[in-house]
């Protein structure tokens, strides 16, 4: 037995459902192509220097969190944070210490990342 009236298309209740999906926020924030391939970039000089070894990926509904830790069983070093909440006030991206202090926020990640982006020396 249905609920629909007989004269109703079936699909046009699952367009309305698709289209109200559609306009809901997302479930997570994530981090897109640009900015994980950004990050990870980082990551890796900063592994062939032997600063940093592991690293851990959090998408949680208000932020996405990327950790850089040391070695596996500390807390992380830097947290690169994306908070789409601040984008129009402080900016959405910041880098925070192991201390929690807020080293850089800004509109943009490459900027932001400079804080902890050692270019080389020349000796």
């Amino acid at each position: 037995m249905s609920l629909m009236p007989e004269d109703a298309d079936p699909s046009e209740s699952h367009a309305a459902a698709r289209g109200a999906a559609a306009n809901s926020p997302p479930n997570r924030v994530t981090f897109n192509r640009f900015e994980l391939n950004r990050i990870l970039n980082l990551y890796g000089r900063m592994v062939a220097d032997g600063e940093w070894r592991d690293y851990a990926i959090d998408f949680l509904r208000d932020r996405a969190v990327f950790s850089v830790y040391r070695r596996a069983s500390e807390v992380p070093i830097y947290r690169i944070e994306k908070d789409p909440r601040l984008a129009r006030k402080q900016g959405m991206y910041s880098v925070i210490s192991a201390t929690g202090l807020i080293l850089r926020r800004g509109q943009e990640l490459d900027r932001v990342l400079l804080v902890i982006d050692r270019k080389p020396v020349l000796v």
